[in-house]
C-alpha cells in the first residue's frame, strides 16, 4: 500500500514581500481567473532548509565552492600545506565527473551531503600521492585527468557520490547535468503558496533624511517606493516515505528524524525576503497533516473561487473551514478508509471530528512519527 504524508498550512503575513520576481515586485499568478499572492516553491524550500534542525552529519550544502571546502579541511583535519594542493583537488574531482572552472568554482551550484564531502577530503587524503602533478606537466582537461587517475580512486570516487545521507538532498532532491547517475530525485514535492483570496499589489513611497543634512539643505536625502502586499496563503507539501527512506539507503531511523525535523520546519520557515522592512514574522494559524494511502491530494482548488472577509470576519478563518469542506469532498471520492488528519488550529475553524487535535507543534510532529513508524513496521 502506498503511503504519503501530506502538510497543508493557512498562514496569514501581515505586509511584506516575502519572494521578489526581477522587478522587485512580490510575485503572484492567475489562478481561478484572479489574481493571487504567491510564494514560490523555491523560496519555502531554501526557508525550511534553513529551519530543520537536521543532525549536521546528514545536512546537505549547495555551493560551487567545493575547492574551497576541500581545500580548508585538507588543511586543517589533514595537515596537507603543499603548494600543490589544489592541482590534487581538481585531479580527484576529475576523477570523479567534476570539472572546475578557472576561478576554482564548479560549473554549476552542487548539492552535496556533508558526508561526500568529507568522502572527498578522505579520498585525496589516502591517495595524496597518486594525485601529485607529473613535474612540469600541463593542466589536463577533466576526460584526460579521470583517464589518467587510478582505477582504484576513479571508482571509490564515483562510489563518494550517493548523496551523503544528506536529509535535505535526500527530501529536495538534486540534479548534476552531466553526472545523472548521481542525480536524487525528490522525496518531498512542495507547491507554491497562493493566496486563498483576490490580492493587489500596494506601493510604499519612502523617504530617508540625511543625518548631516544641513540646514539650507530642504528635502529628502533619498526617496523611492517598494511593493508589496498581505495575504493568507494556502501552502501544501508531500513526502513519500518509501522514496525517503531509499534515498537515505535504507536508514529507517534517520528518516523518523528527518520527519519530524521536517515537520517542525515546514511550520516555523518564513522566507527572508525584505524582512528588515516589514519584519511579518507571521505563523501560521492552521498545521494540518494528513496521511494519505491511495494518492497525493492537493486541495488548492478549495480557492478557486476567491475567499471573501465577510460581516467583519477575517480570512484566515473561512479558508480554513472551506478546506476543511473540499477535503471532505475530495476525500470521498479520491481518500483511502485507512487515511487520517491530525491538526493544530488557532483558528477554531477545523471540525473537531476531523482527525486528531494537537495542542502543540511538538504533538503534531510527534503523531507524524509515530503514523509513519507504524506504517514502516507493515
Amino acid at each position: 500500500m502506498s503511503l504519503f504524508v501530506e502538510f497543508h498550512l493557512i498562514q496569514n503575513f501581515a505586509p511584506s514581500n516575502l519572494n521578489r520576481d526581477d522587478t522587485g515586485a512580490p510575485k503572484d499568478a492567475v489562478f481561478g481567473g484572479y489574481r493571487r499572492a504567491r510564494v514560490s516553491s523555491q523560496c519555502f524550500k531554501r526557508a525550511i532548509r534553513l529551519t530543520a534542525d537536521f543532525p549536521a552529519q546528514h545536512q546537505g550544502i549547495r555551493t560551487k565552492k567545493l575547492l574551497e571546502l576541500l581545500r580548508i579541511q585538507l588543511r586543517e583535519q589533514h595537515g596537507h600545506q603543499a603548494d600543490d594542493l589544489d592541482s590534487r583537488i581538481e585531479s580527484a574531482l576529475s576523477a570523479a565527473g567534476l570539472k572546475l572552472k578557472d576561478d576554482g568554482k564548479t560549473e554549476y551550484l552542487l548539492f552535496l551531503g556533508q558526508q561526500e564531502i568529507n568522502g572527498f577530503a578522505d579520498l585525496i587524503h589516502t591517495h595524496w600521492d597518486a594525485l601529485a602533478a607529473p613535474a612540469g606537466g600541463e593542466k589536463k582537461s577533466k576526460k584526460d585527468a579521470k583517464a589518467s587517475a587510478p582505477a582504484e580512486l576513479v571508482k571509490q570516487a564515483k562510489q563518494i557520490m550517493n548523496g551523503g545521507k544528506a536529509l535535505d538532498v535526500a527530501l529536495f532532491g538534486r540534479m548534476l547535468a552531466d553526472m545523472p547517475e548521481v542525480n536524487q530525485d525528490a522525496a518531498c514535492q512542495v507547491a507554491h503558496a497562493i493566496s486563498t483570496h483576490r490580492v493587489e499589489r500596494e506601493f510604499d513611497y519612502f523617504t530617508a533624511v540625511d543625518d548631516k543634512g544641513g540646514a539650507d539643505e530642504a528635502g529628502a536625502g533619498m526617496i523611492g517606493q517598494v511593493e508589496f502586499n498581505s495575504a493568507t496563503f494556502y501552502r501544501y507539501a508531500v513526502v513519500d516515505p518509501a522514496k525517503l527512506k531509499s534515498n537515505l539507503q535504507g536508514d529507517r531511523e534517520l528518516l523518523l528524524t528527518g520527519l519530524r525535523a521536517l515537520t517542525l520546519a515546514i511550520a516555523r520557515a518564513i522566507p527572508t525576503g525584505k524582512q528588515n522592512t516589514f519584519a511579518a514574522h507571521n505563523p501560521p494559524s492552521f498545521i494540518g497533516v494528513a496521511i494519505r494511502h491511495a494518492s497525493p491530494l492537493n486541495l488548492a482548488n478549495a480557492f478557486e473561487k476567491p475567499i471573501y472577509a465577510r460581516n467583519g470576519e477575517a480570512l484566515t478563518e473561512p479558508s480554513v473551514s472551506t478546506l476543511a469542506a473540499y477535503d471532505s469532498q475530495l476525500s470521498a471520492v479520491y481518500g483511502d478508509e485507512h487515511d487520517r488528519w491530525a491538526y493544530v488550529d488557532l483558528s477554531g475553524a477545523w471540525p473537531q471530528a476531523k482527525g486528531e487535535f494537537k495542542p502543540t507543534l511538538n504533538a503534531l510532529a510527534d503523531w507524524v512519527v509515530e503514523q509513519v513508524g507504524r506504517e514502516l513496521e507493515h
